[in-house]
């Protein structure tokens, strides 16, 4: 699959949820890194009809100097490429911005729409995170 993606179109959308309760985001994200710790997003668990391939708290090193930016957001990426990111910012008193990335190479049905070629991973995402039955959000305030 691996070389492939070279060549497969890639599907990506991200879903902003702004002004969230800044308490109601850090449930979200302590759930997911109980999912993470306890194994239910593990490497190898199923995840819809996916496998887990890696789910972390990933960091970014800084190629220039070296330095190491932790804590950067929630990733899981599945067996086939595809990648799920929960991201969380602002979380002053004006509430926190919840951002799910998700990116899907799409092997087949090339023709479809990018809301239709990553629905399952979108449900998939918002199912893993319990977003609605933490924030009450059933739609996200912008989607690009």
């Amino acid at each position: 699959m691996k070389d492939s993606r070279t060549f497969t179109p890639r599907r990506a959308y991200r879903y902003d949820y702004e002004e969230v309760e800044s308490e109601a985001a850090a449930k979200v994200f302590a759930y997911l890194n109980a999912s993470i710790a306890d194994g239910t997003l593990a490497t190898g668990a199923a995840f819809g009809t996916y496998e887990v391939a890696l789910a972390d708290n990933f960091e970014y090193t800084d190629p220039i100097d070296g330095s190491v930016s932790k804590n950067q957001g929630l990733r899981i990426v599945l067996k086939d490429g595809s990648r799920i990111i929960f991201r969380l910012s602002g979380t002053g008193s004006a509430g926190a911005t919840i951002r799910l990335y998700v990116e899907k190479y799409v092997v087949t049905g090339y023709d479809a729409s990018t809301s239709d070629a990553i629905k399952d991973l979108i449900a998939l995402a918002l199912e893993a995170s319990k977003l609605f039955e933490f924030t009450g959000r059933k739609e996200p305030t912008v989607i690009t």
